[in-house]
């Protein structure tokens, strides 16, 4: 059985979307069997926060990760990439306590990954761990959202969004993980990784005024209004329900692979992703 760790560091820095406050990651190659984990290089002892569910302790309009005092915001795009390229095992090292949101994709990051290249790395036999393939259909409800993890055949993600503005509307894409793992890792790179974080004009004076996305800008999310984008062009026709799409993969990725199971999300949530991820947890 082989993980992947990075051939050699990437290093980026950017504003963070919420704090908009500029931070230095750095993503280091990490030995077998220790999984993806973030370094507050900027506080005392180094804190170190696992990129685990256990860890998550807030998931509003982001996903966050403490471990005591210390934590890590906005981490589901980094994560999502690391996944999707085949990272098993990563040191993330960053001088701050949100994510950079860069293009707000996670594109740069997945080409970074692709320029330096991954080692394989061979597991003991001692610390194998049998994929779990879901038995049965697991359905997180909220309202008319809802996410799940239903037995199938291959790993699969699709989720569907509706909205009122007539330039999103309503949208539904699907992303399989392909079995040939340099398949998956370029269908990733060139189908979901691209796809922009987007925002409706109608909500931003409210959510700055609620200490939100202080980083925010026309240069690294989509902005919709009701005239329609306020910032083309789209990088694809439904680029807004594939970014949900890399949400969905960086919050499963802190189960640390992802189980043989259709994942399925209608209007979900941040929330709703780590409320299944828990679910899914409590079965391995």
């Amino acid at each position: 059985m082989l993980e992947h760790t990075l051939a050699a560091a990437i290093t980026q820095t950017g504003i963070g979307l919420h704090s908009g406050v500029s931070t230095k990651v750095r993503v280091l190659p990490a030995e077998v069997g220790s999984g993806r984990y973030f370094v507050r290089v900027d506080l005392p002892d180094l804190p170190i926060i696992p990129a685990q569910v256990a860890a998550v302790n807030h998931t509003v309009l982001s996903t966050q990760l403490g471990k005591g005092e210390a934590s890590i915001r906005t981490v589901e795009h980094l994560l999502a990439a690391l996944a999707g390229m085949g990272v098993d095992n990563a040191r993330i090292e960053i001088n701050g306590s949100e994510v950079p949101l860069l293009d707000g994709s996670a594109r740069i990051w997945a080409t970074s990954i692709a320029e330096v290249g991954l080692t394989p790395q061979q597991v003991p036999v001692t610390q194998q761990k049998d994929p779990l393939t879901i038995q049965e259909p697991i359905w997180i409800y909220q309202d008319d959202a809802f996410v799940a993890a239903i037995p199938a055949a291959e790993t699969r993600f699709s989720y569907g969004i509706d909205f009122d503005l007539p330039a999103i509307g309503n949208q539904w894409h699907s992303w399989s993980v392909a079995t040939d793992v340099e398949k998956s890792r370029f269908s990733f790179s060139e189908e979901i990784a691209p796809a922009r974080t987007f925002g409706l004009a109608h909500q931003i004076e409210h959510l700055q005024k609620s200490g939100l996305i202080k980083g925010g800008s026309l240069d690294n999310a989509l902005v919709c209004g009701t005239d329609g984008w306020v910032n083309p062009p789209l990088r694809f026709a439904n680029e807004p329900v594939r970014h949900k799409i890399l949400d969905l993969v960086g919050d499963l990725s802190l189960l640390g692979y992802f189980p043989r199971a259709h994942f399925l999300a209608y209007k979900a949530s941040h929330n709703l992703h780590i409320q299944l991820a828990q679910r899914i947890l409590a079965l391995i």
